[in-house]
Formats: structure tokens, sequence, C-alpha cells
């Protein structure tokens, strides 16, 4: 009873379901963009900058790259629960760090894209 006592209480942690969460989903979209690209340039559906939509060649570079780019942030905060076993924060204080931790990793995808398109297409 101990053991299911404590699993619970891990998933009550906000931490943990941000992270946990968002790190799954972060990575199914990822798998089913890079299974899935979207093959025309479009509005809807893809990563969608304005770097990555000047041309079909960038197009398809920033589908396959931020697709790779997407399922390891989700894998980094899969990774993040492990910061509920070292600290003993406060509900809040962990909401606080799930958040910052997604909105870091979402920051990351898009300039470590952003910085492959560029170094890709410098000449063009």
């Amino acid at each position: 009873m101990k053991i299911i006592e404590n699993l619970t209480n891990v998933f009550e942690n906000p931490l943990v379901n941000i992270t946990f969460l968002c790190g799954f989903l972060f990575i199914i979209a990822g798998y089913i963009l890079l299974k899935f690209p979207p093959k025309n340039i479009n509005s809807l559906y893809g990563y969608r900058t304005s770097s990555s939509m000047e041309n079909q060649e960038k197009w398809d570079f920033a589908q396959n790259y931020s697709s790779k780019e997407m399922i390891k942030m989700g894998g980094f905060l899969l990774l993040s629960i492990l910061l509920h076993f070292l600290n003993d924060f406060d509900n809040l204080t962990n909401m606080n760090i799930g958040l910052a931790l997604l909105i870091l990793s979402v920051i990351i995808l898009f300039l470590r894209v952003e910085k492959a398109i560029k170094i890709k297409f410098k000449g063009k």
C-alpha cells in the first residue's frame, strides 16, 4: 500500500503533471510530424515560421529537423520529472518550475531549429 500511496503523491505534484504530460505530447507530436510531414508549405500544419516558409527546400528541412528536436525536448521534459525527487517545494513552486521548463523547452526548440535553418541555407 505504501508504494501506491507514493505513486499517488508523485502524480499529485504539478511539476510531474506538467513535465510528464507535455513531454509525452512533444514526443507524440514530433513522431507524427516526422512520419507524416506536411508535403507543401501551409499555414495549418507543421513547423511554421517565416524562415521555414520561404521556399519548399527550407520547409522540408524545417519539418524534419523540428520533429527530431521536438522529440528531444519531450525527452528532456520527461527526464525533468526527476526534479520532483530532488526538491521539497510546495505545489505552487513546483507548478512554476514545470511551466518554466515547458516554456524553456519551446524557446530552445525554436532557437535550435531557426539556427539550423540559417546555417544550412546561409548563402541562399
